[in-house]
Protein backbone atom coordinates (compact mmCIF):
# COMPACT_ATOMS: atom_id res chain seq x y z
CA UNK A 1 0.00 0.00 0.00
CA UNK A 2 1.13 3.54 -0.82
CA UNK A 3 0.16 5.02 2.47
CA UNK A 4 1.48 6.38 5.76
CA UNK A 5 0.81 7.54 9.61
CA UNK A 6 -1.44 10.23 8.52
CA UNK A 7 -3.79 7.77 6.02
CA UNK A 8 -4.00 5.45 8.42
CA UNK A 9 -4.89 7.65 11.34
CA UNK A 10 -7.35 8.85 9.14
CA UNK A 11 -9.03 5.75 8.29
CA UNK A 12 -9.31 4.56 11.44
CA UNK A 13 -11.17 7.67 12.58
CA UNK A 14 -13.42 6.98 9.63
CA UNK A 15 -14.09 3.63 11.27
CA UNK A 16 -14.47 5.10 14.68
CA UNK A 17 -17.40 7.48 12.85
CA UNK A 18 -18.75 4.27 11.45
CA UNK A 19 -17.60 3.59 8.35
CA UNK A 20 -17.33 -0.21 7.36
CA UNK A 21 -14.99 -0.56 4.28
CA UNK A 22 -13.32 2.19 2.45
CA UNK A 23 -10.48 2.88 0.07
CA UNK A 24 -8.90 5.71 -1.04
CA UNK A 25 -6.34 6.72 -3.88
CA UNK A 26 -4.82 9.47 -5.17
CA UNK A 27 -2.67 10.59 -8.17
CA UNK A 28 -0.27 13.46 -7.87
CA UNK A 29 0.41 14.17 -11.73
CA UNK A 30 1.44 11.11 -13.12
CA UNK A 31 1.86 9.40 -9.75
CA UNK A 32 -0.01 6.93 -7.67
CA UNK A 33 1.26 8.65 -4.19
CA UNK A 34 -2.05 6.94 -2.11
CA UNK A 35 -3.48 3.65 -2.48
CA UNK A 36 -4.76 2.67 1.04
CA UNK A 37 -7.54 0.96 2.47
CA UNK A 38 -9.20 -0.68 5.65
CA UNK A 39 -12.81 -2.11 6.81
CA UNK A 40 -15.03 -5.56 5.31
CA UNK A 41 -16.61 -5.17 2.17
CA UNK A 42 -19.26 -7.61 3.06
CA UNK A 43 -20.19 -7.15 7.00
CA UNK A 44 -21.73 -10.62 6.21
CA UNK A 45 -19.19 -12.60 5.46
CA UNK A 46 -16.37 -10.39 6.98
CA UNK A 47 -14.62 -10.44 3.70
CA UNK A 48 -11.58 -7.97 3.74
CA UNK A 49 -11.59 -4.93 1.79
CA UNK A 50 -8.31 -4.82 -0.41
CA UNK A 51 -7.02 -2.32 -3.27
CA UNK A 52 -9.24 -4.67 -6.14
CA UNK A 53 -12.45 -4.37 -4.15
CA UNK A 54 -15.21 -2.78 -6.61
CA UNK A 55 -17.47 0.14 -4.47
CA UNK A 56 -20.76 1.27 -6.12
CA UNK A 57 -20.22 5.16 -6.28
CA UNK A 58 -23.50 6.58 -7.41
CA UNK A 59 -23.75 10.36 -8.89
CA UNK A 60 -19.82 10.42 -8.95
CA UNK A 61 -20.73 8.73 -12.14
CA UNK A 62 -22.05 11.99 -13.35
CA UNK A 63 -18.27 13.34 -13.44
CA UNK A 64 -17.18 9.94 -15.80
CA UNK A 65 -20.42 11.53 -18.19
CA UNK A 66 -18.86 14.79 -18.26
CA UNK A 67 -16.02 14.31 -18.84
CA UNK A 68 -17.30 12.01 -22.22
CA UNK A 69 -19.13 15.10 -23.28
CA UNK A 70 -16.22 17.23 -22.66
CA UNK A 71 -14.37 14.71 -25.33
CA UNK A 72 -17.03 14.97 -27.65
CA UNK A 73 -16.94 18.90 -27.46
CA UNK A 74 -13.18 18.67 -28.13
CA UNK A 75 -13.41 16.66 -31.15
CA UNK A 76 -15.89 19.09 -32.37
CA UNK A 77 -19.07 16.99 -32.32
CA UNK A 78 -20.55 18.49 -29.62
CA UNK A 79 -21.61 21.79 -28.76
CA UNK A 80 -22.89 22.81 -25.03
CA UNK A 81 -24.76 26.08 -26.69
CA UNK A 82 -26.60 23.42 -28.90
CA UNK A 83 -29.99 21.95 -28.84
CA UNK A 84 -29.80 18.28 -27.48
CA UNK A 85 -32.56 18.04 -30.23
CA UNK A 86 -29.36 19.14 -32.54
CA UNK A 87 -27.93 15.80 -32.17
CA UNK A 88 -31.55 13.54 -31.09
CA UNK A 89 -34.03 15.13 -33.27
CA UNK A 90 -36.81 13.19 -31.14
CA UNK A 91 -35.73 14.89 -28.22
CA UNK A 92 -36.75 18.41 -29.90
CA UNK A 93 -40.18 18.16 -28.98
CA UNK A 94 -42.99 19.13 -26.48
CA UNK A 95 -41.87 22.54 -25.32
CA UNK A 96 -37.81 20.72 -25.37
CA UNK A 97 -36.36 22.25 -28.27
CA UNK A 98 -34.82 24.98 -26.84
CA UNK A 99 -32.75 22.80 -24.52
CA UNK A 100 -29.55 22.61 -24.75
CA UNK A 101 -26.65 20.27 -23.55
CA UNK A 102 -25.54 22.87 -21.00
CA UNK A 103 -29.14 23.46 -19.96
CA UNK A 104 -28.68 19.26 -18.85
CA UNK A 105 -25.29 19.46 -17.40
CA UNK A 106 -26.17 22.02 -15.07
CA UNK A 107 -29.85 20.67 -14.19
CA UNK A 108 -31.54 23.44 -15.50
CA UNK A 109 -33.59 21.80 -18.42
CA UNK A 110 -35.93 21.23 -16.50
CA UNK A 111 -36.28 17.71 -17.12
CA UNK A 112 -35.53 15.98 -14.00
CA UNK A 113 -38.12 13.39 -14.34
CA UNK A 114 -37.78 9.38 -15.50
CA UNK A 115 -40.51 6.59 -16.17
CA UNK A 116 -42.32 6.53 -12.52
CA UNK A 117 -42.34 2.82 -12.79
CA UNK A 118 -39.25 2.04 -13.55
CA UNK A 119 -37.38 -0.78 -11.63
CA UNK A 120 -34.35 -2.33 -11.85
CA UNK A 121 -35.49 -4.76 -14.77
CA UNK A 122 -36.40 -1.50 -16.57
CA UNK A 123 -32.88 -0.48 -17.12
CA UNK A 124 -32.03 -2.88 -18.73
CA UNK A 125 -34.18 -1.11 -21.69
CA UNK A 126 -32.29 1.91 -22.86
CA UNK A 127 -34.11 2.56 -25.70
CA UNK A 128 -37.61 2.03 -24.19
CA UNK A 129 -35.81 4.75 -21.27
CA UNK A 130 -34.74 7.51 -23.85
CA UNK A 131 -37.73 7.25 -26.16
CA UNK A 132 -39.70 7.84 -22.63
CA UNK A 133 -37.16 10.62 -22.32
CA UNK A 134 -38.12 12.20 -25.55
CA UNK A 135 -41.48 12.17 -25.53
CA UNK A 136 -41.56 14.14 -22.04
CA UNK A 137 -42.44 17.64 -21.14
CA UNK A 138 -40.23 19.35 -19.31
CA UNK A 139 -41.58 21.40 -16.03
CA UNK A 140 -40.10 25.02 -16.66
CA UNK A 141 -38.58 26.53 -19.27
CA UNK A 142 -34.63 25.75 -19.96
CA UNK A 143 -32.29 27.83 -17.52
CA UNK A 144 -35.21 29.64 -15.50
CA UNK A 145 -34.92 27.26 -12.40
CA UNK A 146 -31.95 24.89 -10.71
CA UNK A 147 -34.05 20.67 -10.48
CA UNK A 148 -31.24 18.17 -10.01
CA UNK A 149 -31.57 15.87 -12.67
CA UNK A 150 -30.94 12.91 -10.48
CA UNK A 151 -31.11 10.05 -12.90
CA UNK A 152 -32.22 11.74 -16.44
CA UNK A 153 -28.96 13.23 -16.46
CA UNK A 154 -27.16 10.22 -17.30
CA UNK A 155 -29.62 8.85 -19.94
CA UNK A 156 -29.93 12.30 -21.78
CA UNK A 157 -26.40 12.66 -22.03
CA UNK A 158 -25.41 9.17 -22.74
CA UNK A 159 -27.83 9.56 -25.59
CA UNK A 160 -25.99 12.59 -27.30
CA UNK A 161 -22.93 10.79 -26.36
CA UNK A 162 -24.45 7.75 -28.65
CA UNK A 163 -25.57 10.05 -31.66
CA UNK A 164 -22.59 11.83 -31.67
CA UNK A 165 -20.19 8.78 -31.64
CA UNK A 166 -19.26 8.23 -35.49
CA UNK A 167 -19.55 4.21 -34.43
CA UNK A 168 -22.59 5.32 -32.53
CA UNK A 169 -21.45 2.77 -30.07
CA UNK A 170 -23.67 2.87 -26.27
CA UNK A 171 -22.22 5.26 -23.92
CA UNK A 172 -20.71 2.35 -21.58
CA UNK A 173 -18.45 1.19 -24.78
CA UNK A 174 -17.50 4.39 -25.63
CA UNK A 175 -16.78 5.37 -21.86
CA UNK A 176 -14.31 2.02 -21.78
CA UNK A 177 -12.85 2.25 -25.22
CA UNK A 178 -12.36 6.23 -25.01
CA UNK A 179 -11.53 7.26 -21.65
CA UNK A 180 -11.20 3.93 -19.16
CA UNK A 181 -8.92 1.87 -21.01
CA UNK A 182 -6.77 4.50 -22.67
CA UNK A 183 -5.84 6.08 -19.69
CA UNK A 184 -5.19 3.03 -17.54
CA UNK A 185 -8.55 3.22 -15.70
CA UNK A 186 -9.17 -0.29 -16.35
CA UNK A 187 -11.46 -0.70 -13.04
CA UNK A 188 -13.68 1.89 -13.88
CA UNK A 189 -17.20 0.40 -14.97
CA UNK A 190 -20.90 1.46 -15.73
CA UNK A 191 -21.57 -2.08 -16.94
CA UNK A 192 -19.87 -4.36 -14.80
CA UNK A 193 -18.96 -7.27 -16.67
CA UNK A 194 -20.62 -10.57 -14.67
CA UNK A 195 -17.47 -12.06 -14.01
CA UNK A 196 -16.10 -9.19 -11.91
CA UNK A 197 -19.72 -9.28 -9.72
CA UNK A 198 -17.65 -11.02 -6.53
CA UNK A 199 -15.51 -8.24 -6.50
CA UNK A 200 -18.14 -5.82 -5.45
CA UNK A 201 -18.46 -4.61 -1.97
CA UNK A 202 -21.93 -5.13 -0.73
CA UNK A 203 -23.60 -1.39 0.36
CA UNK A 204 -24.90 -1.11 4.15
CA UNK A 205 -26.37 1.55 6.18
CA UNK A 206 -24.55 0.60 8.87
CA UNK A 207 -26.05 -0.23 12.38
CA UNK A 208 -28.03 2.86 12.53
CA UNK A 209 -29.97 3.41 9.40
CA UNK A 210 -31.46 6.20 8.67
CA UNK A 211 -34.97 7.10 8.69
CA UNK A 212 -35.62 8.23 5.15
CA UNK A 213 -39.23 9.73 4.54
CA UNK A 214 -40.76 9.30 1.55
CA UNK A 215 -40.33 11.17 -1.19
CA UNK A 216 -43.09 13.35 -3.10
CA UNK A 217 -43.21 16.21 -5.18
CA UNK A 218 -40.01 16.87 -7.97
CA UNK A 219 -38.06 14.75 -6.14
CA UNK A 220 -39.91 11.65 -6.37
CA UNK A 221 -40.78 12.11 -10.53
CA UNK A 222 -36.43 12.51 -10.57
CA UNK A 223 -36.37 8.99 -8.89
CA UNK A 224 -38.93 6.86 -8.83
CA UNK A 225 -39.51 4.29 -5.78
CA UNK A 226 -38.03 1.67 -7.25
CA UNK A 227 -34.85 2.67 -8.29
CA UNK A 228 -34.24 5.45 -5.68
CA UNK A 229 -30.32 4.46 -4.27
CA UNK A 230 -31.04 2.34 -1.09
CA UNK A 231 -28.34 -0.08 0.03
CA UNK A 232 -30.59 -3.15 0.49
CA UNK A 233 -31.85 -2.13 -3.28
CA UNK A 234 -28.56 -1.51 -4.93
CA UNK A 235 -26.80 -4.44 -3.80
CA UNK A 236 -28.83 -5.98 -6.43
CA UNK A 237 -26.30 -6.95 -9.48
CA UNK A 238 -29.19 -5.59 -12.25
CA UNK A 239 -28.21 -1.96 -10.99
CA UNK A 240 -24.71 -2.68 -12.14
CA UNK A 241 -25.82 -5.02 -15.48
CA UNK A 242 -27.62 -2.37 -16.89
CA UNK A 243 -25.93 1.23 -17.97
CA UNK A 244 -26.87 3.55 -15.80
CA UNK A 245 -24.70 6.85 -16.43
CA UNK A 246 -26.07 9.11 -14.13
CA UNK A 247 -25.66 7.08 -10.87
CA UNK A 248 -24.48 3.31 -11.90
CA UNK A 249 -20.82 3.52 -12.21
CA UNK A 250 -18.61 0.76 -9.88
CA UNK A 251 -14.68 1.27 -9.52
CA UNK A 252 -12.20 0.72 -7.22
CA UNK A 253 -10.45 4.04 -5.68
CA UNK A 254 -7.36 3.31 -7.99
CA UNK A 255 -8.82 3.07 -10.80
CA UNK A 256 -11.41 5.87 -10.12
CA UNK A 257 -8.67 8.64 -9.26
CA UNK A 258 -6.42 7.98 -12.44
CA UNK A 259 -9.88 8.87 -14.18
CA UNK A 260 -9.56 11.97 -12.50
CA UNK A 261 -5.81 12.64 -12.76
CA UNK A 262 -7.07 13.08 -16.18
CA UNK A 263 -8.90 15.79 -15.02
CA UNK A 264 -6.07 16.98 -12.58
CA UNK A 265 -3.52 17.00 -15.28
CA UNK A 266 -5.51 19.63 -17.45
CA UNK A 267 -6.53 16.63 -20.25
CA UNK A 268 -3.03 15.62 -20.72
CA UNK A 269 -2.06 11.64 -19.62
CA UNK A 270 0.73 9.21 -20.02
CA UNK A 271 2.09 11.53 -22.89
CA UNK A 272 -1.01 11.75 -24.70
CA UNK A 273 -3.39 14.58 -24.58
CA UNK A 274 -7.72 13.96 -24.60
CA UNK A 275 -8.93 17.50 -23.33
CA UNK A 276 -7.45 20.99 -23.62
CA UNK A 277 -6.40 22.67 -20.55
CA UNK A 278 -8.38 25.97 -21.28
CA UNK A 279 -11.77 24.12 -21.63
CA UNK A 280 -11.38 22.50 -18.61
CA UNK A 281 -10.50 25.50 -16.91
CA UNK A 282 -13.37 27.13 -17.97
CA UNK A 283 -15.70 24.39 -16.57
CA UNK A 284 -14.47 25.70 -13.31
CA UNK A 285 -16.41 28.39 -13.17
CA UNK A 286 -19.66 28.40 -11.33
CA UNK A 287 -22.74 27.92 -13.57
CA UNK A 288 -25.52 30.56 -13.72
CA UNK A 289 -27.28 30.85 -10.92
CA UNK A 290 -25.11 28.56 -8.73
CA UNK A 291 -26.32 29.37 -5.23
CA UNK A 292 -29.96 29.15 -5.75
CA UNK A 293 -32.28 26.56 -3.82
CA UNK A 294 -32.53 23.57 -5.91
CA UNK A 295 -35.85 22.00 -5.90
CA UNK A 296 -34.69 18.25 -6.38
CA UNK A 297 -31.93 18.25 -4.35
CA UNK A 298 -33.65 20.17 -1.27
CA UNK A 299 -30.60 22.62 -0.65
CA UNK A 300 -28.40 24.86 -2.69
CA UNK A 301 -25.21 22.41 -5.07
CA UNK A 302 -22.29 24.49 -5.84
CA UNK A 303 -21.98 23.25 -9.66
CA UNK A 304 -19.60 24.65 -12.70
CA UNK A 305 -20.89 25.37 -16.33
CA UNK A 306 -19.69 21.81 -17.27
CA UNK A 307 -21.27 19.76 -14.92
CA UNK A 308 -19.05 19.02 -11.90
CA UNK A 309 -19.46 20.15 -8.50
CA UNK A 310 -16.72 23.01 -7.59
CA UNK A 311 -14.07 23.69 -4.94
CA UNK A 312 -13.47 26.78 -2.74
CA UNK A 313 -14.55 28.26 0.73
CA UNK A 314 -16.93 25.79 2.16
CA UNK A 315 -19.96 26.68 2.50
CA UNK A 316 -20.82 26.92 -0.47
CA UNK A 317 -18.19 24.08 -1.52
CA UNK A 318 -18.20 20.50 -0.41
CA UNK A 319 -15.16 20.62 2.86
CA UNK A 320 -13.67 17.15 1.60
CA UNK A 321 -13.09 19.29 -1.39
CA UNK A 322 -10.36 21.99 0.07
CA UNK A 323 -10.02 25.77 -0.94
CA UNK A 324 -8.52 25.61 -4.45
CA UNK A 325 -11.18 27.31 -6.72
CA UNK A 326 -9.75 25.24 -9.77
CA UNK A 327 -11.57 22.09 -8.97
CA UNK A 328 -13.32 19.59 -11.04
CA UNK A 329 -15.83 17.14 -8.57
CA UNK A 330 -18.46 15.04 -8.13
CA UNK A 331 -19.94 13.33 -4.93
CA UNK A 332 -22.17 10.74 -5.01
CA UNK A 333 -24.99 9.77 -2.55
CA UNK A 334 -24.14 8.04 0.44
CA UNK A 335 -20.41 9.85 0.76
CA UNK A 336 -18.59 8.60 -1.86
CA UNK A 337 -16.01 11.23 -3.79
CA UNK A 338 -13.93 12.03 -6.65
CA UNK A 339 -12.23 15.25 -7.21
CA UNK A 340 -9.10 16.75 -9.39
CA UNK A 341 -7.56 19.90 -8.97
CA UNK A 342 -6.71 21.66 -11.77
CA UNK A 343 -4.00 24.11 -10.21
CA UNK A 344 -2.09 21.41 -8.04
CA UNK A 345 -2.34 17.99 -10.21
CA UNK A 346 -3.87 16.10 -7.64
CA UNK A 347 -6.86 13.79 -8.17
CA UNK A 348 -8.41 12.00 -5.29
CA UNK A 349 -11.33 8.91 -4.69
CA UNK A 350 -12.66 8.40 -2.20
CA UNK A 351 -15.22 4.62 -2.17
CA UNK A 352 -16.82 3.19 0.43
CA UNK A 353 -20.11 0.56 1.54
CA UNK A 354 -21.59 2.47 4.51
CA UNK A 355 -23.98 4.95 2.97
CA UNK A 356 -24.86 8.07 5.41
CA UNK A 357 -26.75 10.74 4.35
CA UNK A 358 -24.66 13.81 6.03
CA UNK A 359 -22.78 13.84 8.95
CA UNK A 360 -22.97 16.81 12.02
CA UNK A 361 -19.51 19.22 11.96
CA UNK A 362 -16.63 17.22 13.04
CA UNK A 363 -18.33 14.25 12.64
CA UNK A 364 -17.82 14.00 9.08
CA UNK A 365 -15.78 10.66 8.43
CA UNK A 366 -13.97 11.77 5.05
CA UNK A 367 -13.13 15.19 5.91
CA UNK A 368 -9.83 14.18 7.89
CA UNK A 369 -8.75 11.44 5.17
CA UNK A 370 -9.16 14.09 2.73
CA UNK A 371 -6.78 16.75 4.58
CA UNK A 372 -4.51 13.77 5.08
CA UNK A 373 -4.16 12.84 1.15
CA UNK A 374 -3.21 17.17 0.99
CA UNK A 375 -0.71 16.53 3.62
CA UNK A 376 0.71 13.72 2.29
CA UNK A 377 0.73 15.33 -1.22
CA UNK A 378 1.80 18.92 0.16
CA UNK A 379 -0.77 20.62 -1.06
CA UNK A 380 -2.75 23.52 0.37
Amino acid sequence: MRSDDRIEKALARAVELGEVGVQVAAYLGDELIVDAWTGVADPGDRRPVDGDTLFPVFSVSKALLATAIQLQCERGLVDMDEPVATYWPEYGQRGKERITVGHVLTHRAGVPHMPPDLDAAGLADWDAITSWLAGVEPLHPPGERSMYHSMSFGHILGEVVRRTDPEHRPYDRFLREELCLPIGADDVWDVLPAEHEHRVARLTWGPNPPKRAPMTGVPLLSMPPEIRPDADRWNDPRFRSSSVPAAGAVMTARAGARFFSLLANRGELGGRRYLSAGRLLALTRPRPGAGEFDEVYQGTTWIGTGGFWLGGESPPADPLLGRSVQVLAHAGIGGSMGWADLASGLAVVITHNRMFLGAAPGAEPFVPLADAVRAVAGVE
